[in-house]
């Protein structure tokens, strides 16, 4: 059976994306070179994040941007690079926050810099310099976001239209960052399974569905001009494979492979990640398997035995049955949102709603 093309390298887009990231990695080096050659290891930390990878968010804002039937162009592209250097600032920040050794197959930022400032014999706490130095580099990917946005060359009407979505995006997405702390710290003690689920999805809508999927599709589909009704229903698409999205991901840190996740296998486990999955699996666990999650789950030196133990928890209690249940049924939520996009009054792309359609399948796929 051939293999279908992915419907993000339509219009060579994914080629075009890095070509923009190098080129704004070259341009921001130029910019900091004054400061000296010592602010090297924070870019190269960037621009090691930004190799290759799916271009997501890029791929929603372009695609929102030709649905309204405007025209590619290298503006558009610049633009919709933009949210791939957001998503980096997030990882960054994601990373020290989680404490992650690892992303994309390589150390995260912190661990890369901790081991430079050990390697030197600096004096301080090489983990402090780390963190400290991958937050500042989550904040140049902050302002290069702006600065990708503000100069994407787009016509400048298009682009204050999609302004007030793009600003609350990155509002929302710290908002989201902070809500994952909190019910990590407060815990789940006294929730029940309703209550447990509502406190993960409030979590996965703030803090991965609408940057990922539904704000970029808007400020595409904004700057493009589409109506207020249009936008309503692609907000619901974003929304629901948005969390189909995650709810994907979340399964795949646990059962993934790390050689497509880029991740050690169970560090979500390690991690103590309260996801859907942990959600169903306490709700019906007996006595013996609640013990064994209560005994594992967060465990920092949790080794590959103890990770098989909880994977076989999850498995056993029926907890990634629910959880593929329910990507299922927010994925054909927003597949239905598309054929209702193609039976309304708007005139709108074909392509582009074709590929959003095939990006259902791209974002829920089980083995990348």
């Amino acid at each position: 059976m051939p293999v279908l093309p992915d419907p993000l390298d339509r219009s060579d887009l994914r080629a075009r994306v890095q070509a923009v990231v190098d080129a704004e990695i070259a341009h921001q080096r130029s910019v900091l070179a004054p400061v000296g050659a010592d602010l090297d290891p924070l870019v190269d930390a960037v621009a090691h994040l930004l190799v290759g990878g799916k271009r997501l968010r890029a791929g929603f804002l372009y695609w929102g941007y030709r649905l309204a039937g405007r025209p590619d162009s290298d503006a558009l592209v610049r633009m919709a690079t933009a949210m791939e250097l957001f998503q980096a600032a997030a990882l960054l920040h994601d990373d020290v926050m989680d404490r992650s050794d690892t992303r994309r197959g390589r150390p995260t930022a912190h661990r890369a810099l901790a081991a430079r400032h050990r390697e030197a014999g600096w004096s301080g706490p090489s983990d402090r310099f780390g963190e400290g130095g991958a937050i500042l580099a989550g904040d140049l990917c902050l302002q290069w976001t702006d600065e990708l946005v503000a100069t994407c060359g787009l016509p400048p009407q298009d682009v204050a239209r999609a302004r007030t979505t793009f600003d609350t995006m990155r509002t929302q997405l710290m908002g989201g960052q902070y809500l994952d702390l909190l019910e990590s710290a407060r815990g789940w003690d006294g929730l029940d399974l309703d209550a447990r689920i509502a406190s993960v999805r409030r979590v996965v809508r703030f803090k991965s569905a609408k940057y990922t999927i539904e704000h970029p599709l808007l400020i595409g589909a904004t700057a493009g001009g589409l109506p207020a009704p249009v936008l309503d229903a692609l907000s619901r698409y974003g929304l629901a494979l948005g969390e189909a999205f995650q709810l994907r991901d979340d399964v795949l840190g646990v059962f993934g492979d790390p050689a497509r996740t880029g991740k050690p296998a169970g560090d979500d486990l390690r991690e103590g990640k309260r996801t859907l999955l942990v959600a169903h699996a306490l709700d019906r666990a007996d006595t013996d398997q609640a013990a064994l999650v209560d005994k594992l789950l967060g465990r920092p030196d949790l080794d590959d035995a103890g990770v098989a133990e909880l994977r076989d928890v999850l498995r056993a209690t029926g907890a990634v049955d629910a959880v593929e249940a329910d990507i299922t049924d927010l994925a054909a939520q927003a597949a239905a949102v598309v054929d209702e996009l193609r039976q309304g009054p708007a005139a709108l792309d074909d392509e582009a709603l074709q590929v959003l359609r095939d990006l259902v399948a791209v974002c829920t796929a089980r083995d990348t």
